[in-house]
């Protein structure tokens, strides 16, 4: 899912990027092309999304692909991660998941921008077959389209996530919402402080509602950005976790290697 670890090191250090580009910028700097075409991979000791593990707490391989128009401010990309909740949960496959997304960025004034936009979650070949009566999850699948808007002042965000449809199988859930903020905060030249705090709001399911939060750091070393987070959730309910009693939101660290090109 889109905005997790990975997401979060790339955009961290991209932005830590932009601004030791803005100080060291001379007169005669090369204007920045119209149409920007970037790709990622990465891989991470264990996939959270909202806090909750996606990969079982084992390590997680992604990769992406993003286009942006400069003068426009309208992007579209991909990304794609491996994940072992769909299966866990009583599907016949699902072993991947593909965020397919696409927005618009810009200024509201001075210092002040704002993303608008739709991110489809789409986890290939996840039929869950035959359901049993009662149950809570989807009787089709998982895929989930939620629109979102966000809002930043600097390095300080928030943004509000709408699901159009059921969420990530969630039995008559549309209309679920996603609260965030948190902020990204330069302390030294490649080095960010990554902040978050996030509530999850299940339509029709208030005992699955959770809050999740998480501190890391992110660093840009050129070849390679890594980061560090410490990540937890409040998901101590029977909806998040296993049998043996494992909870999929329990603290932990995540620590992940991206490379951008």
């Amino acid at each position: 899912m889109k905005k997790l670890i990975l997401a979060s090191a790339i955009m961290a250090a991209f932005s830590a990027n932009v601004a030791q580009a803005e100080e060291a910028a001379a007169p005669a700097a090369e204007p920045v092309p119209d149409n920007v075409v970037a790709y990622n991979v990465g891989i991470a000791s264990e996939y959270r999304y909202r806090g909750v593990s996606q990969s079982r707490f084992k390590p997680a391989y992604s990769a992406g692909v993003d286009y942006t128009n400069n003068p426009t401010g309208i992007y579209l990309g991909a990304w794609a991660s491996t994940i072992k909740w769909i299966q866990d949960g009583g599907a016949t496959d699902g072993k991947y998941e593909v965020d397919l997304y696409g927005g618009k960025r810009g200024e509201i004034v001075p210092d002040v921008g704002y993303d608008i936009g739709g991110l489809y979650y789409w986890y290939p070949k996840n039929t869950y077959g035959d359901v049993p009566a009662g149950a809570l999850y989807s009787t089709s699948n998982a895929n989930t389209f939620e629109l979102y808007a966000k809002i930043n002042k600097g390095p300080y965000y928030l943004k509000y996530s709408h699901s159009l449809t059921d969420l990530f199988g969630w039995k008559d859930s549309h209309n679920s919402y996603y609260l965030d903020g948190g902020a990204d905060l330069p302390l030294a030249e490649g080095l960010v402080l990554n902040l978050h705090v996030g509530h999850q709001k299940v339509t029709g399911l208030s005992a699955a509602d959770f809050t999740d939060y998480k501190v890391g750091v992110t660093k840009d070393f050129g070849f390679v950005a890594a980061s560090a987070a410490y990540i937890a959730a409040d998901t101590d309910k029977a909806y998040y976790v296993y049998p043996n009693g494992t909870n999929l939101g329990k603290a932990t660290l995540v620590v992940s290697l991206t490379k951008a090109f």
